[in-house]
Order: C-alpha cells, then sequence, then structure tokens
C-alpha cells in the first residue's frame, strides 16, 4: 500500500476532511485527527485505543509499532506501507475513525 492508498480509504470514511500537520497530512473527523501520513517515510500513524494498538503489535509486529513516548501509550501507532495489505490498512484506519469520531458518528455508521 502507499500514501495515495491511505488517502482514499481515509476520505471514503464518514465527515472525514484532510488538512496537514506538521507538513504531513492528517486525516480529522468533527475537528480531531485520528490519521497522519508520512509519505518520505511510507508510513501512516493512527489514533487507537491502547487496546487495540495491543491488538495489532502483537498479531503484526512487522507492521505495527506504538509512536515512541507518551504519545504511543495513548495509543498513536505506526503502520509501515510498503508492507501492509488493503485489509490491513482498512482496518487500521476504521479503528482510528472510531476511536476519535463523536459517538453518535460512530452509531450511525455502526448501527448495533
Amino acid at each position: 500500500m502507499g500514501p495515495e492508498d491511505v488517502r482514499a480509504l481515509a476520505l471514503m470514511l464518514p465527515q472525514v476532511i484532510e488538512g496537514a500537520h506538521r507538513g504531513n497530512a492528517d486525516f480529522r473527523v468533527g475537528g480531531r485527527i485520528f490519521a497522519t501520513l508520512w509519505t518520505e517515510e511510507a508510513r501512516a500513524v493512527f489514533k487507537l485505543t491502547p487496546e487495540h494498538q495491543a491488538v495489532l503489535v502483537e498479531a503484526e509486529p512487522d507492521l505495527f509499532a506504538p509512536v515512541p513516548g507518551a504519545w504511543g501509550r495513548r495509543g498513536w501507532t505506526n503502520l509501515d506501507l510498503p508492507d501492509a495489505d488493503e485489509e490491513i490498512l482498512r482496518g487500521a484506519l476504521l479503528g482510528a475513525w472510531r476511536a476519535t469520531a463523536p459517538p453518535a458518528l460512530v452509531a450511525a455508521y455502526d448501527p448495533a
């Protein structure tokens, strides 16, 4: 997967807009960043719950790694894009979107 795949899949999610954060593209829902794209490093960073982060890092340690320091302890997680497939990327984007989007929007997207 590559940067354009991240962009295309992120912008398919409800009410997502693209912005910029410290010179990198970011994706926001409800005004809050849920993913950033580091094009030159071929990686994406997702705001997951710490629990979701732990599951992904354990399941795919060659793809996912916590961001170093306090941000990583809050669930921010790196994904190396060249080795990721579409299913992995979609799952990380959706998990980050769900962790960040307003609850009413998540409920409308994922009716029980």
